[in-house]
């Protein structure tokens, strides 16, 4: 059996077969070595002029403002924040200045211990629930699905004096972190 391939010949510098450009008259006008004389279509007169955009119909009701998106709560970006560290995905210094007190320490040893890491698929925040004790702190906790177990995650958060929020305190379910001598 013989295959045999025919092509149309073609001519060097010009465009293949069913290629066209609809966007382009047939002929391109000469232009105007300073830009300022208007182009002008083959026939001599003005292109026409691109159709005006109708009005879209905004997907709010009417009296409904469109405002800036919504800021995610700081318990959902610090479980986020908190799951990296912990799962080995990012360091542990790149909390430092989300940090406060101990909560550095605790991170850091129980990252070291690499209770989140799974083999496999990447842990997930499942769920997050928080309590408000006093205005400016947070106590928060987190499902987190690691391989086919959920762990739990608490962490606190308080809001210093530059209204950013800070981890306090963090812990996994297990053993805690010993207290040195000095802590109260």
């Amino acid at each position: 059996m013989n295959k045999v391939m025919t092509r149309t010949q073609r001519r060097p510098g010009t465009r293949p077969p069913g290629r066209q450009d609809t966007r382009r008259p047939g002929t391109t006008p000469p232009r105007a070595p300073g830009g300022d004389a208007p182009r002008t279509s083959p026939a001599g007169s003005p292109p026409p002029s691109p159709p005006r955009a109708t009005p879209v119909p905004s997907p709010c009701p009417r009296g409904t403002r469109q405002g800036p998106a919504p800021q995610p709560r700081p318990t959902d970006l610090f479980a986020e924040r908190l799951l990296a560290v912990l799962s080995g995905q990012r360091p542990v210094h790149c909390m430092l200045r989300h940090t406060a007190g101990r909560a550095y320490d605790e991170l850091a040893w129980l990252a070291e211990r690499g209770r989140l890491r799974t083999r496999g698929s990447r842990p997930v925040v499942r769920d997050i629930g928080y309590y408000v004790p006093r205005p400016g702190a947070i106590e928060a906790f987190a499902r987190i699905g690691a391989g086919d177990r959920i762990r739990a995650m608490a962490f606190r958060l308080e809001q210093g004096p530059d209204l950013r929020w800070r981890c306090t305190a963090v812990e996994l379910g297990g053993p805690r972190m010993p207290r040195a001598a000095d802590d109260g």
